[in-house]
């Protein structure tokens, strides 16, 4: 996918999230639902217009941060190697957020028959398998990917991190879409737990395979 395609396709769902906004602002609550515990209750409100357009604001700034910051990355030279793939990403990510608006936005217009976590879960899964592909192709810079001292400063266990990483957030997603058709607690353990254990065991790796590179 294309910088061109990406800045559009995004800019046309912000756009499309703040007119909705100002479309239902006179059939939405003055108090508006924002955040779900794990048992899928409501417990967190915000007032009205932040409920409308903090999420595309918040999904806008990203967009920004995502196009601008890769120009100024002293090795932009790789990010443009596997630059399709993070436009790709940057897609799906501006998608998932502008989702959750959604879904948001039809609760507090009365649309209450689901529960949050199984309608998020899914998408999420998608997203981090999407991760999982953008990894696989990624090479070394310092804004994108799993960036440690030690991938850092070298070639072959950027890439070798990244081989394993890869792999680690596409089971991971998989794991994550099974645990939102779980709901509620469950999909908690399915999403979190592969995630951060996934997080945490890259760290050490990278370590291990600098250790070892530097032995050698």
């Amino acid at each position: 996918m294309s910088t061109r395609t990406t800045l559009i396709i995004s800019s046309v769902l912000i756009v499309a999230a703040i007119l909705a906004g100002l479309l239902l602002w006179s059939q939405l609550p003055e108090q508006m639902a924002s955040h779900w515990n794990v048992n899928d209750q409501v417990d967190g409100y915000m007032p009205k217009f932040w409920g409308l357009f903090l999420m595309p604001l918040v999904t806008l700034g990203m967009l920004v941060l995502f196009l601008v910051v890769p120009s100024i990355d002293p090795l932009k030279a790789n990010i443009a190697q596997f630059r399709e793939a993070f436009n790709l990403f940057i897609v799906l990510i501006i998608g998932f957020m502008l989702y959750v608006h959604g879904l948001t936005l039809a609760w507090s217009l009365g649309y209450q028959g689901f529960k949050m976590s199984m309608a998020m879960l899914p998408f999420m899964g998608i997203l981090f398998i999407a991760i999982g592909f953008m990894l696989r192709k990624a090479k070394r810079n310092f804004f994108i990917g799993i960036r440690t001292p030690w991938t850092l400063s070298s070639d072959s266990v950027w890439d070798e991190t990244h081989r394993l990483g890869a792999i680690l957030f596409m089971a991971s997603g998989v794991l994550a879409v099974i645990g939102g058709f779980l709901g509620g607690m469950l999909a908690f353990w399915f999403l979190f737990v592969p995630l951060i254990g996934s997080t945490l065991f890259l760290l050490v790796y990278s370590y291990v395979l600098y250790r070892r590179e530097t032995k050698a």
